[in-house]
């Protein structure tokens, strides 16, 4: 049996968050001892991991540069003596990376989930220089992976396992229930977002789309879930726009599963993506899907088959597919169901669960690790 630790900067429910306790949760226990521990700050996710069972350490660092931290956290992988260290998220791939290193840890696997544009020269060497002492560098999409082919990680370290999204029929709860809980009338139509609000998203950008529509559609409300740097901002510009009744931030929630079935469409207007969680768990829930053609949406999103694809950082055509759909339920239900059937076909939980687990026993293997 492998002793696996999966390091992530918190346990937020966010798309790499989920995608890590799916698979911490689903790694089978005849072969695998799994831990979990948070590099920064824990959170909501802690509760579902503690209920399989899953160990939770909060390793608690409190700076941009905090050598403590990584100090606790090798003392952690020191005394569990893990087999197998898997990071996620770029604070956790650069300390989990170090303290495995000096912990002789024999195998280490960094998951990368964008096609993380905003890294710098600096971000970029550092990745090089990990990548090093890394055995597999595992990208959720093939833009992940070309991304980091092109920033110079060699071909050998890389691979790709596309996100997997967990069985889950919408809840029953109907969906005027949802709409008469958060004050909108039941007949609305109704747009979701749900992510971070920081400049990767391009909210702004769908600010401005539904500004340009309710001149036609008035009626049409959206919801904005999420928390991030720029919701200040992005509020100013609701404000601005004069769009409080048409769109409302509701902050992190815990049930976004109930909002998505009761929304109509999602909409994701995202500058780079690696491959979004929040478009699987749309998709399982039979919902069409509006989004940019970013890197990494567009090997989920099928335009015109499981939704509709703009350019990024253009308004007026956002608005025009937001439109296109909610003025065709018809044509919406059909994209929605082979959404459905997309998922369940190529972007299932237990497919991404088992290419890990295999490619654990693969390097182990090599490695010389009993098991």
């Amino acid at each position: 049996m492998l002793k696996v630790l999966q390091l992530i900067p918190t346990l937020d429910r966010s798309g790499a968050e989920k995608q890590m306790a799916i698979l911490a949760e689903g790694l089978p226990r005849d072969r695998f001892q799994v831990e979990v521990a948070a590099l920064t700050r824990l959170g909501p996710l802690e509760a579902d991991l503690r209920r399989a069972e899953i160990p939770v350490t909060n390793i608690g660092k409190r700076w941009k540069l905090d050598p403590l931290a990584i100090q606790r956290l090798h003392r952690l992988l020191k005394a569990k003596r893990f087999d197998v260290v898997q990071t996620w998220i770029f604070a956790a791939n650069t300390y989990g990376r170090v303290a495995a290193r000096r912990a002789n840890v024999p195998v280490i696997v960094t998951a990368e989930m964008a096609v993380d544009l905003w890294k710098g020269k600096g971000h970029l060497a550092i990745d090089r220089r990990l990548a090093e002492w890394t055995d597999c560098v595992v990208g959720n999409s093939r833009a992940v992976v070309d991304f980091y082919r092109q920033a110079g990680i060699a071909d050998e370290r890389l691979a790709m396992i596309p996100s997997g999204i967990t069985d889950e029929e919408p809840p029953a709860e109907s969906s005027a229930a949802v709409r008469a809980e958060l004050g909108l009338a039941a007949d609305a139509p109704l747009i979701l977002f749900a992510g971070r609000l920081a400049p990767q998203k391009g909210v702004a950008d769908l600010i401005a789309a539904i500004d340009l529509m309710r001149y036609g559609q008035p009626e049409v409300r959206t919801l904005i879930v999420g928390d991030g740097p720029l919701r200040a901002q992005l509020e100013e510009q609701v404000e601005a726009f004069r769009l409080t009744d048409e769109v409302r931030f509701l902050g992190h929630r815990d049930d976004v599963p109930r909002l998505l079935a009761a929304a109509d469409l999602l909409v994701l207007p995202s500058l780079y993506e690696g491959l979004p969680n929040v478009v699987l768990e749309a998709m399982r829930f039979s919902k069409p899907v509006v989004a940019t053609s970013a890197p990494g949406t567009t090997e989920v999103v099928s335009h015109e088959r499981t939704g509709l694809l703009v350019p990024p950082q253009n308004p007026p055509a956002l608005a025009q597919a937001l439109r296109t759909l909610l003025r065709d339920p018809e044509r919406a239900r059909k994209m929605g169901a082979e959404g459905r059937a997309c998922v369940e076909s190529e972007f299932r939980a237990d497919t991404m669960i088992t290419r890990f687990a295999d490619l654990y026993e693969r390097l182990a293997k090599a490695k010389g690790i009993p098991f």
